[in-house]
C-alpha cells in the first residue's frame, strides 16, 4: 500500500512533467513553421500522445520499487526539422526555450493550487499536497537539468542558437555525444574525484543548488516562506 501511495503522488507528475514538455516543443515548432510535429499528431497536450512506454512508465515505475531516491525518465522526443522554421536560428532557440518554459509555469501552478488544499475533503488533503509539491520540485528539476549548455539538451540547443557561429558550430556537432559526456559529467567525474579525495561533484552545483532556489523561490512567491 505505501509503494501504491508514493507511485500515485509521484507517477502522475513525473508524466504532466516531461509528456508537456515535449508537447511545448511540438506547439512552438508548429507556430513557427515546421508541421513535423503535427503531421505526426504531436502537437497535443494530451499526455498519451507523447508517452514513451520505456522511458515514462516503466523506468519512473521501477526507481519507484527499487525506493531509488530519484525519478529519471523521458518521453518520444519531438522531431523538429529546424530548417522549415522561418527563423531557423532564432526560431531553434524558442523551440528549446518552450520545453523548459512550460515547466516552469507548472511548478508554479501547481504551488498556486497547494494554497487552495484546505478546500478539499480531509481525506484528500495529505494526497494532494504531497502530489503538488511533487509536481514543483520534478518540474524545476527537469526544467533546470534541461538548461544545461549541452546538445541535446536544450540549454545547448539554446546555446547554439545565441553563439557567434565561430562557436556554435563545434557545440552543435557535440550533440551526437551529448549524453555520453553528460553521464561522464554527472557520474564518472564524481566517481573519479572520490577516490581522488576531490569534490567533483557537479550535479550539486549544476543542478541541485540552482533547483533548490528556483523552488524556494516559488514556494516563497505563493506565500509558503520558501
Amino acid at each position: 500500500m505505501e509503494f501504491i501511495y508514493q507511485a500515485s503522488v509521484w507517477i502522475v507528475p513525473v508524466i504532466l512533467a516531461i509528456t508537456l514538455h515535449e508537447a511545448a516543443h511540438a506547439w512552438v515548432a508548429q507556430k513557427l513553421g515546421d508541421d513535423t510535429a503535427q503531421r505526426l499528431g504531436r502537437v497535443t497536450f494530451n499526455p498519451i500522445a507523447h508517452i514513451d512506454r520505456f522511458g515514462t512508465i516503466i523506468v519512473p515505475g521501477l526507481l519507484l520499487l527499487m525506493n531509488a531516491g530519484f525519478l529519471f525518465g523521458w518521453a518520444k522526443p519531438v522531431p523538429v526539422n529546424f530548417r522549415r522554421l522561418r527563423n531557423p536560428r532564432r526560431d531553434m532557440v524558442l523551440v528549446a526555450a518552450a520545453g523548459p518554459a512550460i515547466n516552469i509555469a507548472i511548478a508554479i501552478f501547481s504551488a498556486w493550487l497547494l494554497r487552495w488544499r484546505g478546500l478539499l475533503p480531509d481525506a484528500a488533503i495529505d494526497w494532494a499536497q504531497n502530489a503538488l509539491y511533487a509536481s514543483v520540485v520534478i518540474n524545476v528539476i527537469l526544467a533546470v537539468f534541461n538548461m544545461l549548455p549541452l546538445p541535446p539538451l536544450d540549454g545547448g540547443r539554446i546555446a547554439v542558437g545565441l553563439l557567434p557561429a565561430p562557436l556554435a558550430r563545434p557545440l552543435a556537432r557535440l550533440e551526437r555525444y551529448g549524453f555520453i559526456i553528460l553521464l561522464g559529467f554527472l557520474f564518472l567525474l564524481p566517481w573519479v574525484g572520490a577516490q581522488m579525495g576531490l569534490d567533483l561533484n557537479l550535479f550539486g552545483r549544476l543542478i541541485l543548488e540552482p533547483t533548490l532556489w528556483i523552488i524556494s523561490f516559488i514556494m516563497g512567491l505563493m506565500g509558503f516562506g520558501g
